[in-house]
């Protein structure tokens, strides 16, 4: 009825299956939606927290941490909050802003560690101060095509404006542009009659600042992720995840998840990638490290470019001073620091769900279940024994995700391969802590680009290997789409 229980039962049924292992057991999906399963209110596990669902429900440190973890989330979190200035400074600490970047810290796009938004309408109204566009061609040449068939690049970085739109500049140099949005409506009737409302974007690029794009430019648009669980992702031992993966199909149930295999910097080699919207990037460090490099223009020693993602053909960007200094060996971040703000990452608590029980939500549990939406939201984990988070290991998680690609239709198509994954392709985002960050802020957006402002409206943009499971929720009740929307926002 569902991959994952298609993937057990073969397991089990097969004449050679050795006997279910205790974590195969304990991740396999329940039938029984009477009551909440056992350790289900931790979807953290024993990492997670009981918080007040408030703005600061995404801002505390995990409940594992030990005194010197404390110190380190503490040191790591400032790192985190840190406004960095353009070099030279009066603060040498704080020197390597830009010249173009983004946001001055991580905390500005990842406001209260919950989700970005896309603006109303953007330039000349608005800045477009938590999201990014991304930026790539399609290979040019020989060597173009190997760095991509190697894996050691993800994309071709547009020849001008690098791998994403910088919308703000330093003192002195001009934004590369600025992002505006026009939306577009339709309405969706579902079986009932009722309608339902969607909008689609259309990010437009203004006031190019260092000439015209190639022509062959692809652009992706994409808000920032919430921050929660992050260390927990990063523990889920690799093997578990690629067994999960169907790339073509084999058990003939319409979902063909597939893995993002993308360069461990560090490693010298391809590794699972399994953050980000196509999952590009492989671990939690190279994240944060990217992050900081692309977003703000902070070197460190994955990406130690001092002036960011500036291009050659950004002359007078590369000739600014920049703040790699001795002090921070040889870097604007040095690789201490780096630690300690992945560790800040990695160790932002999930909250304990508090209704599990709720006789609605476990309706909508069951509703969930039986639609298909387990198929990629697939709810249990158990993290392993290889992350650097030692206070982390053998969990049992509820993230509901596979963290695999998976082909997502073309509605909501970038047209823009990254690594492996096609224009179409996304990794199935976590749902926990999803209700959590609605309180957190005016704004709650949903789907890579924000598109969706509803839980309803996101299932309504599934189509490619979704289809059939918006199909389910479309001939649902009224009653039963409002308890699977309660039951996702309860996670």
């Amino acid at each position: 009825m569902f991959r994952l229980i298609v993937i057990f039962i073969m397991l089990v049924c097969s004449a050679n299956a050795e006997p279910l292992s205790k974590r195969q057991l304990l991740r396999l999906p329940t039938t029984d939606f009477t009551k909440p399963e056992k350790l289900e209110h931790y979807p953290g596990g024993t990492s997670g927290k009981f918080v007040k669902l408030d703005k600061q429900a995404l801002s505390h440190p995990t409940a594992s941490l030990g005194v010197n973890g404390d110190m380190d989330y503490t040191l790591g979190r400032a790192m985190f909050k840190k406004l960095w200035a353009p070099a030279p400074s009066a603060t040498q600490a704080s020197n390597g802003l830009g010249p173009l970047y983004n946001a001055r810290s991580c905390l500005s796009c990842h406001l209260k560690n919950g989700r970005g938004h896309v603006p109303d309408i953007g330039f000349p109204n608005e800045d477009a101060n938590s999201m990014l566009i991304r930026l790539s061609i399609k290979p040019q040449n020989v060597a173009d095509k190997a760095k991509l068939t190697t894996g050691m690049q993800n994309a071709i970085a547009e020849p001008t404006y690098g791998g994403q739109l910088q919308d703000i500049g330093a003192s002195g140099f001009a934004p590369e542009g600025k992002i505006s949005v026009e939306w577009t409506y339709k309405t969706v009737t579902l079986a009932d009659g009722t309608a339902v409302e969607l909008r689609q974007p259309d990010f437009k690029i203004n006031n190019l600042a260092y000439g015209d794009m190639h022509k062959d430019v692809m652009t992706s648009a994409r808000i920032a992720n919430q921050m929660v669980g992050m260390g927990l992702i990063d523990a889920i031992d690799a093997e578990a995840i690629l067994a999960l993966a169907d790339p073509d199909d084999q058990d003939a149930d319409g979902i063909s998840g597939k893995a993002n295999m993308v360069w461990d910097i560090a490693a010298g080699e391809l590794a699972l990638g399994r953050f980000g919207w196509k999952a590009g990037q492989p671990n939690l460090r190279q994240q944060v490290a990217s992050a900081f490099s692309g977003d703000v223009g902070i070197s460190t020693p994955l990406f130690p470019n001092g002036s960011g993602d500036c291009t050659a053909n950004q002359t007078e960007c590369l000739a600014a001073p920049n703040g790699n200094t001795k002090r921070m060996g040889g870097f604007e971040l040095s690789e201490e620091l780096l630690n300690l703000t992945t560790y800040f990452n990695a160790n932002l608590a999930v909250p304990h769900r508090q209704n599990a029980a709720n006789d609605n939500i476990l309706f909508g549990k069951k509703i969930f279940y039986q639609t298909g939406c387990i198929s990629c939201h697939m709810p249990k984990h158990i993290t392993g024994e290889k992350s650097a988070y030692k206070d982390l290991y053998n969990e049992l998680i509820w993230p509901y995700s596979d963290f695999l690609l998976h082909d997502m239709g073309a509605g909501l198509a970038d047209n823009r391969p990254e690594g492996q994954a096609t224009g179409s392709e996304w990794r199935t985002p976590p749902l926990w802590a999803l209700g959590a960050s609605k309180n957190l802020g005016k704004h709650w957006q949903l789907l890579h680009d924000g598109r969706a402002r509803t839980i309803q409206e996101a299932v309504l943009w599934h189509d490619g290997e979704a289809a059939a499971v918006k199909n389910e929720f479309m001939n649902l009740s009224a009653a039963e789409r409002q308890a699977l929307v309660d039951f996702v926002e309860s996670l």
